[in-house]
């Protein structure tokens, strides 16, 4: 097997339990590099540190699969990771709906995995990992005896590792567009063409958490993509519930999900640019007592970290601006590379220049499907705060 040597200066992140190896770190490589091959990864001394895939035409050179030295990368060990990640799952009590693999925290690099009820939808975001697309099928089978499997690998990262964008049924062919329970709401979800893989599950725990402040509540909602707070919103006894979302095809499904729940008469949705209308409502000084803002990432990329930054304490700063004295923002951020301290500095800095009062309420991140390993930062990429305003 190929050996990867690591340079001496640079190895501890490795050593300390990152499965990724930049190809800055390297010292040397013993053997041939084939692109998507299983390679062993040692310390510049020659001890085992890891066995993981390789890619030479990736920034992330080789990523980590397992530590244990005696352990094969074959079908039987994908078998094993997606057992021990579902009875992780089921011990937490997710069975109906969850993320079944997110990547690095399940020690599946570059893979995820979601589970709708009987439906799994999954993506393989790196070459090493897509090679083995045809095993963890078979392990889900194996597993669950699903109805059906759908890939959504229409992301743009994969062509970093020369791979192509695609998407499509991996078992036989299904209705894509199914009902799932949450929270004792149902919500359509269009495994084709939603977001992502279809739906928000990283939310379900969050969304329970404005349970007490919708009450009787006049609540807006910014960015709502498909009305999903917006519902548990009305659910939880809002009077009137409004969410503006820029795709028309969202706010379809946003108004189809109000009627799948009853809740049509409550929840109005609106396709508009939601940056716009914060902007014109804070002008008229329209008032809610709760504002919800889940917007999507503002950056991929460090180079517009600034832009991403600029961009969420404009939304905050009108969130907060529309609120009744007392009333209370809900505000998340799912950008990466925005981590939590800078996110409650934005909240802060936009507090400040409303001239606002803030007093936390939650501050939460992803659900616990989604685990956080601190080692590894991008596994904690969701933040939710709820605050009251006066």
């Amino acid at each position: 097997m190929t050996k990867v040597f690591l340079k001496k200066k640079i190895q501890n992140r490795v050593l300390q339990g990152h499965p990724w190896v930049f190809g800055n770190e390297v010292a040397q490589i013993d053997g041939a590099v084939n692109a998507g091959d299983i390679v062993d990864v040692f310390t510049h001394q020659g001890f085992f540190v890891g066995r993981g895939y390789i890619n030479p035409q990736s920034q992330i050179l080789v990523r980590i699969l397992t530590r244990d030295k005696n352990e094969t990368v074959d079908a039987a060990f994908f078998h094993r990771r997606l057992q021990k990640a579902w009875a992780y799952r089921q011990k937490l009590g997710y069975v109906e709906n969850c993320r079944l693999i997110f990547g690095e925290a399940d020690e599946m690099p570059a893979l995820i995995i979601d589970k709708f009820n009987d439906y799994f939808v999954l993506q393989t975001l790196a070459l090493g990992m897509d090679r083995w697309k045809g095993a963890i099928v078979d392990a889900l089978n194996s597993i669950f005896k699903p109805k059906g499997i759908y890939e959504r690998n229409d992301v743009p990262v994969r062509e970093l590792e020369g791979l192509s964008q695609q998407k499509g049924f991996l078992s036989e062919p299904f209705d894509t567009n199914i009902i799932i329970n949450e929270n004792g709401l149902k919500f359509h979800v269009d495994i084709v063409n939603g977001q992502k893989t279809g739906y928000f599950l990283d939310q379900q725990d969050n969304r329970r958490a404005i349970q007490h402040i919708a009450k009787g509540a006049d609540v807006l909602e910014a960015f709502c993509y498909t009305g999903t707070f917006s519902c548990h919103a009305g659910y939880y006894g809002a009077k009137s519930v409004l969410g503006l979302d820029i795709s028309e095809h969202a706010v379809n499904t946003a108004r189809r999900n109000a009627q799948l729940n009853n809740l049509d008469h409550i929840c109005q949705f609106q396709a508009v640019n939601a940056f716009d209308v914060l902007k014109q409502w804070t002008r008229e000084e329209k008032q809610f007592d709760v504002v919800i803002l889940d917007p999507p990432a503002f950056t991929k990329s460090r180079e517009n970290i600034q832009k991403a930054i600029t961009g969420y304490k404009e939304i905050n700063l009108r969130g907060m601006k529309l609120l009744k004295p007392g009333g209370f923002l809900v505000t998340a951020s799912c950008t990466n590379l925005v981590p939590p301290s800078m996110f409650l500095e934005i909240i802060d800095m936009a507090a400040k220049d409303a001239k606002k009062k803030l007093r936390q309420v939650t501050f939460q991140t992803q659900a616990q499907d989604h685990p956080i390993l601190w080692n590894i930062e991008n596994t904690t990429y969701l933040k939710f705060l709820i605050v009251e305003v006066s």
